[in-house]
């Protein structure tokens, strides 16, 4: 997948199968995010990609794994978000 010039780039560490979806902590650029779903079958993908929409509160359809599918350290592009935008709203 090309990634667009006006996309952002949000490099994380998944914990699945928490208790909750929460965001765990950010450090060294990397945001960890404790995902209630199993990693199997693509589900904690899924709600992956669900939970970042709603922090970010943008459409699932601009969300993206670009790399990482089966790995729990993955990079996420949003579209049509400046890195500057999804980095504030990620941080309040």
């Amino acid at each position: 997948m090309s990634v667009p010039d006006k996309a952002a780039r949000i490099s994380v560490r998944v914990y699945p199968n928490a208790a909750k979806n929460e965001v765990a902590g950010f450090a060294d650029g990397v945001l960890r995010l404790k995902i209630a779903a199993p990693p199997m079958q693509g589900k904690a993908n899924r709600e992956l990609i669900d939970f970042l929409s709603q922090i970010l509160g943008v459409s699932k359809s601009r969300l993206a794994i670009i790399r990482g599918h089966a790995s729990r350290s993955k990079v996420i592009v949003v579209t049509d978000l400046s890195q500057d935008n999804a980095l504030k709203r990620l941080l309040l």
